[in-house]
């Protein structure tokens, strides 16, 4: 198949509209970077439907989730909606659900392509402990389209915002789910240093004609695996140093 960007971008908004969120046809037959055009032109789209985008994700940073899924590179999406720690999520309201850990960072200057780590954390105004909901509209087993279909994102679950820690690398996070222990992982995970996100980041968009703005939230990346979401489920994670951030779905 010769990839055709404007063909791509009306396939996969059908698909969306149909509830398939990836046409078929499309399986391997995407690289990345025509999966990331594929992604801001549907985001285009939305933004033109009413929507606003927020800010971006950075994913598969953590060779945990790396080695979860078989792709060894980072992606970004698009974050269009977030809400409060607490939030609970009604029965069936999400797609084959699940979670990552993150530390959301929001920017109070613009962090132009070729940025160093110094810059990048200038840049930062406040952190947020965060949770970012996935959905897997897409099976992961098909990463370019799960990418074009806005990289799994749902939305992000933000508890209260504080300074920047000195050295983000070294916060730690806990993963409480129901009450026990389900798993936990450092700040290091995420590129060496969640700061390296937003470096990665502003260079990929700067290919793609975009950049990272005073105002713009970035989830950096998770500390951990992804965790399914279950009816039932109550979900708690404390970083070290930052907070902590809940939410869970009802039964």
């Amino acid at each position: 198949m010769i990839f055709n960007e404007a063909d791509a971008v009306e396939a996969f908004w059908r698909a969306r509209l149909r509830g398939d969120f990836a046409p078929a046809a499309y399986y391997d037959h995407l690289t990345i970077d025509d999966a990331h055009r594929v992604q801001l032109g549907l985001i285009a789209r939305r933004v033109r439907m009413g929507e606003r985008q927020l800010g971006w994700k950075v994913g598969l940073t953590a060779k945990a989730i790396q080695q979860q899924f078989g792709f060894h590179e980072p992606v970004f999406g698009c974050v269009l909606q977030t809400t409060e720690s607490g939030h609970v999520f009604p029965p069936h309201s999400l797609i084959k659900p699940g979670f990552e850990c993150v530390l959301c960072m929001r920017l109070d200057r613009d962090l132009p392509a070729g940025s160093d780590l110094a810059a990048a954390r200038a840049a930062v105004g406040q952190v947020h402990p965060a949770l970012e909901i996935i959905e897997t509209r897409v099976p992961m087993t098909q990463i370019p389209c799960a990418m074009a279909d806005n990289a799994q994102q749902k939305t992000c679950v933000l508890g209260a915002p504080v300074a920047l820690p000195e050295a983000p690398e070294k916060v730690a996070c806990t993963v409480e789910i129901n009450g026990e222990v389900a798993g936990g992982g450092t700040g290091d995970a995420v590129l060496g240093n969640p700061l390296n996100a937003l470096v990665w980041l502003a260079g990929k968009l700067a290919s793609h004609g975009r950049a990272l703005r005073a105002g713009d939230i970035v989830m950096t990346g998770s500390f951990t695996r992804q965790f399914p979401i279950a009816p039932g489920d109550r979900i708690r994670v404390t970083f070290t140093g930052v907070g902590v951030v809940e939410a869970s779905m009802a039964s």
